[in-house]
């Protein structure tokens, strides 16, 4: 069932909490330097003050630990949001509290308050299953969670990056909203149109493209693929656990070896459900871990004193063949150190791949995290269907996991 969106809901005259993913990346003298993740709000915050609606903000910004540290202060995020929007923004100085409360009733329609850092507060990261066994941490939790729901008569999440998360602010408070409308915003509408129709009705051949740093990060998500993609294509480092376990040196390279035999176990698993496994055929390796160093391509087996750093030409290659045919693509994990040169040829290769088959008419979506920082940087972001904003929420939702903080949400 799709979720009831923030457009479902009479806001005019009404306090809208709405929680947005602001956590936004800073300099050294805490400005900002992208706003992107306040503009991709925008269609939300804006759906609820055109229509008289009295939005409260709140979000997190960075990890301060659970107590005050000016350094994740959303004071230049509410300056920012002001700008944009060109109106003033009120910003209170805690997320809870007397002040809180005296600005949120003095709101008008019309009017923004943005929240301070609800990760101010260790309540907001009190984990459900901690909880669950200390009483005290509960209604630590319960008590700060109802003190946001006690601000507003209507909660709406737009903050898709912390979905997959049972933090108080996207779990707790909608459950202390007791029957009032609880909605999604339109960024996380998009999010679960796109993840949830490509994963559950995808259009044939269906590629997933899985690569990054460990094997034990995509171990579910290739479980879950196996009975509903036509192949899967395995770059970045994870693929050289893959290698030990079909017997292959892999010199320095990075390898999860308590997962060689589940690698086995999935290369079996893949066999037996018909879904095909495409493995690099050969590997750019070096022997120092930084930019230009000393390479070269091996074939089969990397020699001692030298790691993998990239796929090589011939996998760029297959990869793109491999991808040639695609009618849905989803994409999580780069193929190689995409940060350093010359070991960003392989991510390349395969996010032009991705574009090209999104001219195509294929579906593409790239799964947030640093496949998103890829194809930004590539500047291919618009020539692909969909960048997720979330890395782990994304990855979570790629296992099948259930996400209790959009469970709890209205239906339509």
């Amino acid at each position: 069932m799709a979720k009831k969106t923030v457009a479902d809901v009479d806001v005019k005259g009404k306090k809208v909490l709405m929680r947005v993913d602001f956590n936004v990346p800073q300099d050294d003298k805490g400005n900002i330097t992208s706003d992107t993740r306040i503009v991709m709000a925008l269609p939300s915050i804006k759906s609820v003050i055109d229509r008289g609606g009295r939005l409260i903000l709140m979000s997190h910004l960075g990890r301060p630990e659970g107590a005050r540290d000016d350094k994740y202060t959303l004071a230049p995020v509410a300056k920012k949001l002001g700008e944009i929007i060109n109106k003033p923004v009120v910003f209170a100085n805690d997320c809870i509290g007397a002040d809180v409360k005296a600005k949120a009733a003095s709101l008008k329609d019309g009017d923004v308050l943005l929240l301070e850092n609800v990760r101010f507060h260790k309540a907001e990261v009190i984990k459900d299953k901690v909880a669950k066994d200390d009483a005290a941490l509960k209604a630590e939790k319960v008590n700060f969670a109802k003190e946001l729901a006690d601000l507003a008569d209507i909660y709406a999440d737009d903050a898709f990056g912390t979905a997959h998360r049972d933090n108080a602010s996207m779990l707790t408070v909608p459950q202390q909203m007791g029957a009032k409308p609880k909605v999604v915003g339109f960024l996380v509408e998009k999010e679960l149109k796109f993840l949830g129709d490509t994963i559950n009705n995808p259009v044939k051949p269906f590629v997933a493209i899985l690569g990054g740093a460990k094997v034990s990060d995509k171990i579910r998500v290739i479980e879950n693929l196996l009975s509903k993609v036509d192949r899967i294509i395995i770059g970045g480092a994870m693929a050289y656990t893959f290698f030990k376990a079909q017997g292959k040196t892999i010199g320095t390279s990075l390898c999860e070896t308590d997962f060689v035999g589940q690698a086995n176990e999935l290369l079996e698993k893949a066999k037996a459900a018909g879904c095909e496994i495409i493995l690099p055929v050969d590997t750019v390796v070096a022997k120092e871990f930084k930019e230009n160093a000393e390479n070269q391509v091996v074939a089969g087996n990397i020699p001692d004193g030298w790691q993998g750093m990239d796929i090589g030409p011939a996998s760029r290659k297959l990869f793109v063949e491999k991808l040639s045919d695609a009618k849905t693509v989803v994409w999580n994990g780069p193929m190689g150190v995409f940060e350093m040169k010359p070991f960003d040829e392989g991510t390349k290769a395969v996010a032009q791949a991705v574009a090209d088959a999104t001219g195509k008419g294929a579906k593409t979506i790239i799964g947030g995290g640093d496949s998103a920082s890829a194809i930004k940087k590539m500047k291919l972001s618009d020539k692909v269907t969909h960048v997720s904003t979330g890395g782990g929420a994304s990855l979570e939702f790629l296992e099948g996991k259930k996400f209790k903080a959009i469970d709890v949400l209205d239906e339509k």
